[in-house]
């Protein structure tokens, strides 16, 4: 992260996408921040300095996840987004809490393994054109080279005009024959993400050995042969050990694990049904939070530095119905605020990658020019604000799904109106609303 990234540019590249929740973003920033802190501390400090975890409370679509996901990308971090309520605890059916650090390992090692594939591409690219010109043009051998210096000069002479004539596309739809590494079944992966590691047994490395990747010979044309002989070389200038270890440090340093429906998991132990292992799962989540080893095929990695944030509504309990010890380790708790008709307009237009602007790109593609009024976005935002009220309170998510509505029959005809123009102004929403909105059984069922 660069050290120019203050607080205040993280909040401001977050209001790019994010309306509101402004205190939110300022504990999301400084925590980000910390980060970059604690790796300009001297080593026996650094390895003190624990990340300050982040419990969100509010009702869904409000911009728990979405502020979370986008500080990682802002950070360039390793990020992971689970639901709390979909592990148990070690002796349930189900997935283990540890899981979530093996697949924010995943993530980060290729995430790590695609930087470095783009670095050695260029070189790949060279190397693969050379073994296509040795298909085309077989070197000849060092003995006959030297006995004969003419042969050996044609020989030059015509693989630099093959190369001339692939370096311009003539050659892409010639034959060629190779040789090509080809596994035999991906068998690994089925365990991967079951705990199997923590037996010790390093089954990519056993499995491996017996199915070594056999050649095949393949007869493709240059233009799909450059593509595998590529991706050969690229596997072999990569430098996995390296790979690894990097994709690790960055798991261990940078990684954000967002810990979503925290809620479901609160409260204490039920005598009866699927709720009987929410402490359990509370217990196994904590050595996780303060800091452990975790194996994974990749190896052991660390817990210690990881940045958690945890989300939930927290409509019928409240974090002090975590276990004690978990909410130690969540000393920021933040409560975001529920969306108002004024943020529904902002979130409307605002941003980025607003609503409106996406389904204004969307219709362009049709050759439909698209407006929406401002009295158009008001009535948007008002009907939003008015279901939620009324039926669940799902947050900005009503907006997708009225917005849908909106536009349905835009899309729906969207080849047959080229070369239309089309206002939508708050008539024409309330047009296409009005039934479903008075009727609040068929606004509960379609809004």
């Amino acid at each position: 992260m660069s050290e120019f990234f203050t607080p205040r540019e993280i909040v401001v590249s977050l209001d790019k996408y994010i309306i509101g929740q402004n205190e939110a973003k300022k504990y999301v920033a400084i925590a980000l921040r910390n980060r970059w802190r604690r790796q300009k501390l001297p080593k026996d400090l650094r390895d003190e300095v624990a990340p300050k975890n982040i419990i969100m409370i509010g009702t869904t679509g409000i911009g728990k996840t979405e502020i979370a996901r986008r500080l990682a990308r802002l950070a360039q971090a390793p990020f992971l987004k689970v639901e709390a309520s979909k592990y148990t605890e070690v002796g349930y059916v189900g997935r283990d809490v540890e899981s979530m650090v093996r697949d924010l390992v995943d993530i980060s090692v290729n995430t790590v393994k695609s930087e470095k594939r783009e670095e050695v591409e260029d070189k790949a690219k060279e190397l693969a054109e050379e073994r296509i010109l040795d298909l085309l043009i077989p070197p000849l051998r060092k003995t006959a080279s030297e006995e004969n210096k003419e042969a050996a000069a044609q020989n030059k002479r015509v693989r630099e005009k093959m190369k001339e004539q692939l370096s311009v596309g003539k050659l892409e739809d010639r034959i060629v024959e190779l040789e090509i590494k080809k596994n035999a079944m991906p068998l690994v992966e089925i365990f991967s993400s079951s705990g199997i590691e923590e037996f010790g047994i390093n089954f990519q490395e056993m499995f491996g050995r017996a199915m070594s990747p056999h050649k095949k010979n393949r007869k493709a044309p240059i233009s799909e042969a450059r593509k595998l002989l590529i991706q050969e070389e690229v596997d072999k200038l990569l430098d996995i050990d390296a790979v690894i270890k990097e994709g690790i440090s960055r798991a261990e340093n940078s990684g954000i694990i967002f810990i979503d429906e925290i809620d479901k998991v609160a409260g204490r132990e039920s005598a009866h049904g699927p709720d009987i292992s929410r402490e359990g799962v509370q217990r196994d989540l904590l050595p996780i939070i303060e800091g452990t080893n975790v194996a994974t095929k990749y190896g052991i990695v660390k817990t210690d530095h990881i940045l958690f944030i945890a989300a939930g509504a927290f409509h019928s309990k409240k974090p002090s119905d975590l276990i004690p010890e978990l909410q130690g380790r969540f000393p920021i708790r933040v409560e975001l605020k529920s969306l108002n008709k004024d943020d529904f307009k902002r979130i409307l237009i605002e941003p980025d990658n607003s609503l409106i602007k996406q389904y204004t790109a969307l219709l362009k593609t049709e050759g439909i020019s698209v407006k929406f009024a401002p009295d158009a976005v008001d009535e948007l935002a008002s009907i939003a604000q008015t279901v939620n009220e009324q039926t669940e309170n799902i947050g900005a998510r009503r907006l997708h799904t009225i917005m849908e509505k909106v536009v349905e029959e835009i899309s729906f005809q969207g080849p047959e109106l080229k070369g239309k123009k089309i206002n939508i102004n708050r008539k024409y929403v309330q047009d296409r609303l009005k039934d479903i909105v008075k009727d609040k059984n068929l606004s509960r069922y379609i809004l």
